[in-house]
């Protein structure tokens, strides 16, 4: 495909981005949003946008909502493109995220579970009516919200520093194979080529930094019947899980900070286990950066849905790795879309030749 250079403008372009921080500054009644602001008050957004960015710095991810004026997709682009100048210090160890402090846990498979539900900040549970009450909010308002919940008598003590895993019990009850990992290395997806058959651990690390409605689209699919996914979440999980390091001297590990991450562990329908011919519950993993419980839900759906087509064949689109795993990646997505506001004029003048030239033989007939 020809592209034709575009030579000059450059005032124009300039000119073009400054209009977007005039756009940004334009409302002379409010103050300039701060980036602390964004990670408190837009939580949801920033998560998103922590997600698909794949870099874990939460300063980073406010300036880039900010900059972007609130456009996740370019949020995103930011942090991968900062990300992609960053030197590799070092690998963590393999996290246990049963030691994860959790601001929420749930379980649909069970009502009672060890250590109990803890519903945590959700909108599950609430009407989806507007609070016309926040357009005049005021500071005293917004102050009180979090000095009467301080003012509560302190539970804290009661709160257990880590709960147990709903599909440890499961596994130990025999209704799961036994746990075994599977990939002896970690298959990079920043620095090695996406060549297919790729392993577990890819598949879930490209879904983990993917588009969360492109995962909303596909899992839902294959709930409808373009697949036969109808899962039972054994465990959600909202916390912050503790990064494990080995100290650069002395060579122990050590607690080098935490990050926010969602968890999901669902089961489905059993299966025959080919190698010990024993019946299994089958299962599905998602986890990612973020509070961001669809995004964990629709990963976990489709590792299960993609295990599905290895195991049966492929007969739909969310069991067939190449498709799903080129089409999830928002700024893969997004750089393709919209590179057609790039000149297309060579190839469109050719589109245009040829339809005049088929006019004019369909007119000679």
């Amino acid at each position: 495909m020809s592209y034709v250079p575009i030579k000059g403008g450059k005032e124009a372009i300039k000119q073009a981005a400054r209009m977007l921080e005039i756009l940004r500054c334009s409302d002379e009644e409010n103050l300039p949003l701060q980036t602390k602001t964004i990670k408190s008050q837009l939580g949801a957004l920033h998560s998103v946008v922590l997600s698909e960015g794949g870099l874990y710095d939460e300063d980073l991810v406010s300036l880039a909502i900010k900059q972007s004026r609130g456009d996740s997709l370019e949020a995103a682009y930011y942090l991968r493109a900062y990300r992609s100048t960053r030197p590799r210090l070092g690998t963590t160890k393999v996290l246990e995220t049963s030691s994860m402090r959790l601001i929420r846990r749930i379980s649909s498979a069970f009502k009672d579970i060890p250590g109990g539900q803890m519903l945590g900040p959700t909108t599950d549970y609430i009407q989806r009516l507007f609070n016309f009450a926040l357009h005049d909010e005021t500071k005293q308002e917004f102050d009180d919200v979090v000095s009467s919940w301080v003012k509560q008598p302190d539970s804290s003590a009661a709160i257990p520093d880590s709960y147990p895993k709903v599909m440890d019990f499961l596994r130990d009850e025999g209704l799961l194979p036994p746990f075994q990992i599977r990939d002896n290395e970690v298959f990079d997806i920043t620095r090695e080529p996406l060549v297919h058959p790729l392993p577990r651990n890819a598949q879930l690390a490209l879904m983990a930094r993917a588009d969360t409605g492109g995962l909303l689209a596909l899992a839902y699919s294959n709930m409808r019947g373009y697949g036969d996914v109808h899962p039972t979440i054994a465990e959600l999980r909202v916390g912050y899980l503790p990064v494990i390091a080995k100290h650069p001297v002395t060579g122990e590990d050590i607690e080098i900070g935490e990050v926010l991450i969602t968890e999901c562990e669902v089961v489905a329908s059993h299966q025959i286990d080919p190698d010990s011919g024993q019946v299994y519950l089958s299962t599905g993993y998602g986890a990612c950066f973020g509070h961001n419980e669809t995004k964990a839900i629709c990963m976990a759906i489709l590792d299960r849905s993609l295990d599905n087509g290895r195991r049966h064949g492929v007969t739909h689109p969310s069991e067939d790795p190449e498709f799903l795993l080129n089409h999830i990646d928002s700024i893969d997505s997004m750089g393709f879309a919209i590179h057609y506001k790039m000149p297309h004029y060579v190839t469109f003048e050719s589109d245009l030749d040829r339809a005049r030239e088929t006019q004019k033989q369909q007119e000679k007939s």
